[in-house]
C-alpha cells in the first residue's frame, strides 16, 4: 500500500528537505503541487508530512499550556485538551499514539469515506491512496493550528479545507463546485473538528456576540 524505498514517477521525494520544499509548494503553488507531486500508491509521503504537521501543532499546544502554567503566557478562552495538560512522559506517549495511530487512521478513514461519495460523481477519479495523499498535504497550513488565537485556528483551518477541495478536484478531475459539495463531510472531520476549527469558529461568534 506504501511504498517506502523506490520513489515512484512523479511522487515526492524523501527527506526533512523534501517536507520543507512540498511546505512551501502546496502554500505557494497548489494546484501545480496537485497536479504534479501526488502519485498513485505514494502515500509515505504524504502521511509522514501529516505526521509532521501535527506533530508541530500538538508540541505548541503543549508549549503553550506550560508557558500559561508558569504565567508567561495566557491562552485566554482556549482548551487544550490534546496533550497540553499532560506531564512530558505521558506528553510524549500521547504524541506518539496520535502519530502512529490516530492520524493515519483517521485519514485512511475518512479517505475511503471520500472515495465513496466519489463514486456518483467522479468516473476518472484517483484512487484511495491519491485521496490519503490530497488530504495530507492540504494539512499544511494547520502547522499554527496550536496556537491560541481563534483568528489564527480559524484562518488556518479554512485554508486548509479550501486546498483540500482544491486538491481533490485536480487530482479526480472532478470541477470546484462538485468537489466542495463532496468533499464538505471529510474537510469537515479532518479541519473541522479534527484541527478544532468549529471550536475556534464558536469562540469567535461568542466573542463578537453574531
Amino acid at each position: 500500500m506504501t511504498q517506502w524505498v523506490e520513489n515512484p514517477t512523479g511522487g515526492r521525494d524523501r527527506g526533512p528537505t523534501a517536507l520543507v520544499r512540498a511546505w512551501v509548494e502546496i502554500l505557494s503553488r497548489p494546484r501545480r503541487f496537485f497536479r504534479t507531486g501526488v502519485a498513485p500508491g505514494d502515500q509515505a509521503p504524504g502521511l509522514v508530512f501529516a505526521a509532521t504537521v501535527v506533530l508541530f501543532e500538538e508540541v505548541s499546544r503543549y508549549a503553550v499550556v506550560k508557558l500559561a502554567e508558569r504565567g508567561l503566557l495566557s491562552t485566554g478562552p482556549f482548551d487544550y485538551p490534546a496533550i497540553g495538560g499532560f506531564s512530558p512522559g505521558v506528553a510524549v506517549l500521547a504524541l506518539f499514539a496520535i502519530l502512529v495511530f490516530v492520524t493515519p487512521a483517521t485519514v485512511h478513514l475518512t479517505a475511503a469515506l471520500q472515495t465513496l461519495l466519489l463514486l456518483p460523481v467522479a468516473s476518472d477519479r484517483g484512487g484511495v491512496s491519491e485521496t490519503v495523499q490530497v488530504m495530507c498535504y492540504a494539512m499544511a497550513p494547520c502547522l499554527l493550528a496550536g496556537l491560541p488565537s481563534a483568528e489564527v485556528r480559524v484562518l488556518v483551518t479554512a485554508w486548509g479545507a479550501g486546498l483540500y477541495l482544491l486538491g481533490t478536484a485536480v487530482v479526480h478531475n472532478i470541477r470546484l463546485p462538485v468537489a466542495a459539495i463532496v468533499g464538505a463531510v471529510p474537510a469537515a472531520i479532518i479541519f473541522g473538528y479534527g484541527f478544532r476549527g468549529f471550536q475556534a469558529i464558536s469562540m469567535l461568534v461568542a466573542d463578537y456576540g453574531f
